[in-house]
């Protein structure tokens, strides 16, 4: 995948999304000393990210296979993004997601008037099992993250960064299958080869962090997250392992805690609702503030749907 491939993604997708916002952090800027912007994906149609690498998918399909219908596996956020692209295109689809998943996800999925099974285990186990409807049902699979339609539309997050400020030298971006990190690595990268750019997993779910550690896609152990929109590992031969290396400076984890720790203080300081995937960004930034300054730093907030408990929770923690 190369940069032009993520611009031909916004030129085909830009009617159906929004260029989100970039706001500054006052708060998090002053914790570390540098200046702090946040990419407020939270703000997008369906409330996450994952609309745009969807819509770039399903405009890609050709006529027979839209005639199949699609499936795919999601924990939730990925799946709107579907439902959304399907309805506006009109193609029937089925999505797989795990008992995990919060409620507020499921509810917002079926509003798009897809079929929703919600089936037992983790999100892998989820995706197993959208691979087995795939060949019964002769559907098109459309991963969450291991395809390069879906990454280059992703990337176009990075195109509107760079764009909106170019002097920003440092983009920290939530990581779980890369497909958000690679697409957005590429756009940045492919504008100024000087940004840096920085992952962010929770310690429970460091699939990739493990990955690029190694050398080579890893079975990483896994533990129970706020930030299930990151969980997972990663498939055998994923497209988004190679961009990775090709693209991502480096990959962090940071702690549960501080996850909820951001999530309540990003509500606090900006009044934007975001869920724990979308708030590991300001967490490195709050564990390790040091490491950030004097430096301009975008942050990705990649989306903003979360349980009303878990926000409650987050609020306490400020």
């Amino acid at each position: 995948m190369e940069l032009r491939d993520i611009y031909e993604a916004r030129r085909r997708i830009r009617r159906y999304v929004r260029e989100t916002p970039i706001e500054g952090s006052p708060f998090l800027g002053d914790l570390c000393g540098g200046d702090v912007r946040l990419k407020l994906e939270n703000q997008q149609l369906t409330g996450s990210f994952k609309a745009r690498g969807a819509l770039n998918k399903m405009l890609k399909l050709p006529h027979d296979e839209r005639a199949k219908g699609v499936v795919t596996a999601s924990s939730g956020n990925h799946a709107q993004g579907l439902g959304y692209a399907a309805r506006m295109l009109d193609i029937d689809t089925t999505i797989v997601v795990p008992s995990e998943t919060p409620n507020v996800k499921r509810e917002a999925i079926r509003r798009y008037g897809v079929k929703l099974i919600v089936h037992s285990g983790d999100y892998d186990a989820a995706e197993r099992y959208a691979r087995e409807l795939e060949a019964e049902e002769g559907r098109v699979f459309v991963s969450a993250y291991n395809d390069i339609d879906i990454v280059a539309g992703q990337g176009t997050i990075g195109l509107e960064m760079a764009e909106s400020w170019p002097e920003m030298d440092v983009a920290i971006v939530p990581v779980g299958g890369g497909g958000l990190i690679s697409g957005i690595g590429c756009a940045l990268k492919g504008v100024d080869s000087g940004i840096q750019v920085l992952g962010v997993q929770s310690v429970a779910s460091p699939a990739m962090y493990e990955s690029l550690r190694q050398g080579r896609i890893v079975e990483a152990e896994l533990e129970e997250s706020i930030a299930e929109g990151l969980y997972g590992g990663i498939e055998a031969g994923s497209v988004t392992f190679d961009l990775c290396q090709r693209y991502v400076d480096e990959v962090v984890l940071v702690e549960e805690e501080t996850i909820l720790e951001a999530m309540g203080a990003v509500l606090k300081h900006h009044r934007q609702v975001i869920e724990g995937a979308a708030a590991v960004g300001p967490a490195a930034i709050i564990e390790n503030p040091n490491r950030f300054k004097g430096r301009k730093i975008g942050v990705v907030i990649s989306g903003g749907n979360v349980e009303a408990d878990l926000l409650r929770e987050a609020l306490s923690k400020v």
